[in-house]
């Protein structure tokens, strides 16, 4: 892996290209009007580059230690158990507020707008109890975790650029797309990757229990355009990826299915996984987008043939599309392979104010998604369930959709009617989305 200065970066996708001269301006005046109307309020303390999170007395003198080190603020496991029973979110935060380049559109303003707009929307521990819990002093992801999906040489040579990145600011990795490293860039991801590690610790001790919680790690860099030699695509490491091996190696849930609905297709996974017949990753993504990979008949490899599916949908596509796809693609898809664990690789870039990418997916879309996964879930794997934030790079779409996904995991009515205007959506391009879906169930033998 090579690191150089940061210099403007050239983008072979059309999406980011027209992206660069509209979408800075955008994001900055979007900004600027919501915090002039008080709309999300930032009330995270900054210490030089770390984030520092509110904990009760009680919460910093009794901490749970296993082999993983720190992993949640509770005062002893049987308390934990007690907590995690009641619980129907769980939730954990890497905000990687050291990793951000000024006005690039994967912003270290992106987990402070969802939380703030959680609390605004009163969907924290503050306001619901135990039902909803944040882990807290959760450890980063290890080196050996990282390396189960990530060349040593890639993790290795991105640690020892970290004094680089400390001299000089910012570095763009060579090769990676628009992909750069601060000098907290390694720590916040080993960060991120554990926060998901620890969410599959959660929802695997709740699996005796009648409702257990669903799992959201709610952290940045995005991982599933990270290949297994290097990052791509703003993504470091592939998080989702590294949960899944994780499950297998520490709770032997062997059989876990991933549905990436991020608008972009997520390569990287589909790469760490591609010949793999106990991991069935399923992506759908709009057709033509950033990184031009995930065409229809990719499909796996060797043992791994027919656990790999992608379904490319033609822009304009939105949510009667999506509807379409997850009743006659993903869910039959989930049935005949039989999971023990769902992990999702949850972009909002497909929102129709998403400036990324031209699907037409609204807010009750994602409620939707997290209301059918859920069910899904229940249904075929004890509930062990855990989303992933991926991308999303309006602010406003994002964070009212995250938090129309948590409502739908409590079973609670969507507020999407109070953010949508159905007066901006046009015509979906039924012919063409059918022909989609035709034709991928046709391969798969759906």
């Amino acid at each position: 892996m090579e690191l150089q200065m940061l210099k403007p970066p050239t983008f072979p996708d059309k999406s980011i290209v027209l992206f660069l001269g509209n979408l800075f301006s955008l994001m900055s005046h979007h900004v600027r009007q919501w915090k002039s109307h008080n709309q999300f309020n930032f009330d995270t303390k900054l210490l030089g580059h770390r984030h520092i999170w509110k904990y009760s007395s009680l919460q910093r003198k009794n901490l749970i230690k296993n082999k993983r080190g720190f992993i949640c603020s509770y005062t002893a496991e049987k308390d934990l158990n007690l907590q995690l029973s009641d619980a129907r979110v769980i939730y954990g935060v890497a905000p990687a507020l050291g990793h951000n380049q000024e006005l690039h559109p994967e912003s270290h303003l992106r987990v402070p707008a969802i939380v703030s707009a959680l609390e605004k929307m009163e969907l924290t521990s503050e306001f619901r109890g135990s039902e909803i819990i944040e882990l807290k002093n959760f450890s980063p992801a290890s080196v050996d975790d990282i390396a189960s999906v990530h060349a040593r040489a890639y993790v290795s040579g991105l640690e020892k650029a970290m004094d680089r990145a400390s001299q000089q600011g910012i570095i763009l990795i060579e090769g990676s797309g628009p992909t750069y490293a601060t000098a907290t860039t390694f720590q916040e991801s080993l960060a991120a990757a554990g926060a998901g590690i620890a969410l599959v610790d959660s929802v695997a001790a709740s699996k005796n229990r009648p409702d257990p919680p669903l799992g959201f790690a709610l952290i940045r860099p995005p991982g599933h355009h990270a290949i297994p030699k290097g990052p791509m695509g703003f993504c470091v490491f592939g998080n989702v990826a590294i949960a899944a091996r994780y499950a297998q190696r520490a709770h032997g849930l062997k059989r876990v299915f991933i549905i990436d609905f991020d608008v972009h297709h997520g390569n990287g996974t589909n790469d760490a996984f591609y010949d793999d017949p106990d991991i069935f990753f399923l992506s759908t993504h709009q057709d033509g987008s950033y990184p031009g990979t995930g065409k229809i008949d990719e499909v796996g490899r060797g043992d791994g043939e027919g656990s790999t599916l992608n379904l490319p949908l033609p822009g304009g596509s939105g949510d009667t599309a999506m509807r379409t796809v997850f009743h006659e693609v993903i869910v039959p898809c989930a049935q005949r392979f039989k999971p023990d664990l769902i992990l999702v690789s949850a972009g909002y870039d497909a929102h129709v104010l998403d400036p990324l990418a031209s699907l037409q997916f609204t807010t009750g879309t994602y409620y939707m998604l997290a209301a059918n996964i859920k069910q899904l879930a229940k249904d075929l794997c004890g509930s062990r369930c855990v989303f992933f934030l991926e991308g999303g790079y309006n602010l406003n779409s994002l964070s009212y959709s995250v938090a129309d996904s948590f409502r739908a995991f409590l079973g609670e009515p969507s507020k999407a009617s109070e953010f949508d205007n159905p007066a901006i959506l046009y015509e979906e391009p039924s012919a063409k989305v059918k022909q989609a879906i035709e034709r991928v169930k046709h391969i798969h033998s759906l």
